[in-house]
């Protein structure tokens, strides 16, 4: 007996089931990344962003109407949306469910249109498609069910098994449209994934498989909040070795003693010599200082001989540190009064995401408001960016990425926000978050800003340093289990068995004859000793530019790099 038509409640198992698939399939599809990186995230992001709609289809109820259906899918994948492969499924199938939404029941010549809306919203969601990805995998899944509809197939149970048939063999082909895939000698991940949500769906269908809603409402649950990467006690009772955070802005004295780079270099060694922490950027007129130290005095008094100093800030680390510790011990009340408290209305605000402990304090050192905790490990959802967002308290908020794979979640998030103005800078790593916020220009107007902030962007040159956890060839590069690897702005830099080796030869492909500053974050698997010995060997070896040490504290990555002319 042929399955002509689909209603709601049908369609809702099988979108469940579809989840179930994907889920099941998540680390399979993680492990074909094509940087054999440990955070391959692909089948985790799609998996977290499926998931979060099928939160939604569930708490409707086992007999929902069509239209609650399709908005309960779309809203709940849309705020759910992590990485750039679960923003689009999540653009997917917010265009499959414009599609469907008005009828009571759809059949193959509604499933086409809804196919082809679908490929259509996701197209237009990314600036540049690129072809060999998922969006090309739904696209002839698209093409296919439009074709039998044509053709006059009404039997879906014919009409899935074709377009699921088409799909895979389009997912086969991706390697041919994509070098990189080929060489890795792997399908496309985002394809694969949408290939699993469409077979769990066709046994959803067909009876084959009926989730079992216990099991897939506790894998449903959403995860839980994280202000930080580090168990918050631990880092309340941490040592405070520099007690006062120090931020000051030095107006330069062109009269005076003047400033210049044999000078900018003394000031930051002497800050040094008292603290950590330490951010030191200068522009023709201002240099915008950042201090952890135990006497503030000694660095204001040093300032003070370059020019007068405006936007003072001390705040005492230890007394936040006691008021931290209160915070987790004290009274319901008191927690819930501080929730409530409110800074007033600014202009303009900026929200960055980061992971480790180490960037999180520099970006907040750089006045940055609210850091979201997550980055290469963990792509936060368009829900986390909307939620910080919405904690900033301006009326025009900077959003940086600081991974290419958050930068859609985040334009996701600008677009659903309707009380304040939504800029995303799209940076791809930390350093250059770091460059966007400190050649933020509040003397201006935003749009001069926002132009610089770009410009500056783009002269940073970013790397990251990590190992391998599976062979590959990439670049035509060999890549053994347990390699490390450089991998930078476009690709892999350096590839050795021994880290500082691979960390050195990463930053001679960085370093041009324009290079002035290298910057070294080091994460939370080195140890301070053996990142300072590193620092050394850099700056021997790298003698014309300024070397620059920084506990970053992220997790996964030894080292973060960056080189500026």
């Amino acid at each position: 007996m042929s399955i002509n038509s689909i209603d709601a409640k049908t369609l809702s198992i099988m979108f469940l089931a579809g989840a179930r698939n994907l889920k099941d399939n998540k680390e399979w599809i993680n492990e074909l990344n094509v940087f054999p990186v440990p955070d391959g995230d692909t089948g985790t992001n799609m998996t977290m962003t499926i998931m979060s709609a099928a939160r939604e289809v569930m708490g409707l109820g086992e007999d929902p109407d069509m239209m609650t259906l399709c908005k309960a899918v779309s809203s709940g994948s849309l705020r759910g949306a992590r990485g750039n492969s679960g923003v689009i499924l999540s653009q997917l199938l917010r265009g499959f469910c414009k599609g469907a939404r008005e009828y009571s029941e759809i059949d193959a010549r509604i499933v086409a249109d809804s196919f082809e809306k679908a490929v259509d919203t996701a197209y237009k969601a990314v600036m540049k498609p690129k072809e060999g990805t998922i969006l090309t995998v739904a696209r002839g899944a698209a093409e296919k069910a439009r074709e039998l509809a044509d053709a006059g197939e009404t039997d879906l149970e014919v009409f899935g098994m074709e377009i699921i048939r088409h799909a895979e063999a389009v997912l086969a082909s991706t390697p041919e449209l994509l070098p990189v895939l080929k060489q890795a000698g792997v399908v496309d991940s985002g394809g694969q994934g949408l290939v699993q949500v469409l077979k769990g769906a066709y046994d959803g269908l067909l009876g084959r498989e009926i989730p079992d809603a216990e099991s897939l409402a506790e894998e449903a649950k959403p995860a839980e909040k994280k202000e930080a990467l580090v168990n918050p006690e631990v880092r309340a009772n941490a040592e405070i070795r520099f007690g006062y955070c120090t931020e000051f802005i030095i107006m330069l004295n062109k009269a005076g003693a003047g400033w210049n780079a044999k000078t900018e270099k003394d000031f930051k060694a002497f800050l040094e010599s008292i603290g950590d922490s330490i951010v030191c950027v200068a522009d023709d007129e201002v240099v915008k200082v950042h201090v952890h130290t135990n006497d503030p005095g000694l660095a204001i008094q040093r300032a003070l001989m370059y020019g007068q100093l405006s936007n003072m800030k001390i705040d005492n680390m230890r007394l936040e540190h006691q008021e931290t510790l209160f915070a987790m011990t004290g009274s319901k009340e008191k927690q819930e009064e501080k929730k409530e408290e409110k800074l007033p209305r600014k202009e303009v605000g900026f929200v960055a995401v980061c992971a480790g402990q180490g960037l999180e304090e520099i970006f907040k050192g750089l006045g940055v408001d609210y850091v979201i905790s997550g980055g290469q490990t963990m792509n936060p959802s368009t829900e986390d960016v909307l939620e910080a967002i919405g904690k900033v308290n301006a009326d025009t908020v900077f959003v940086l990425p600081n991974n290419k794979n958050i930068i859609m979640a985040a334009n996701q998030a600008a677009g659903m926000t309707e009380d304040k103005r939504v800029i995303v800078i799209p940076t791809k790593t930390v350093p250059q978050g770091i460059t966007a916020v400190i050649n933020y220009m509040p003397e201006v107007d935003i749009a001069v800003s926002h132009d610089n902030m770009l410009q500056e962007i783009g002269r940073v040159r970013s790397a990251e340093v990590t190992y391998a956890v599976r062979d590959t060839v990439l670049n035509d590069v060999p890549i053994h289990e347990g390699d490390m690897m450089g991998i930078g702005d476009s690709g892999i830099l350096a590839v050795g068995r021994d880290r500082d080796e691979t960390t050195l030869e990463t930053l001679a492909r960085m370093v041009t004859d324009e290079t002035t500053l290298i910057s070294i974050y080091y994460g939370s698997d080195v140890e301070e000793e053996a990142a300072e010995a590193f620092r050394v060997r850099a700056a021997e070896r790298f003698s014309g530019c300024d070397v620059e040490l920084q506990a970053g504290g992220q997790p996964i990555y030894y080292y973060i790099l960056s080189a500026e002319a």
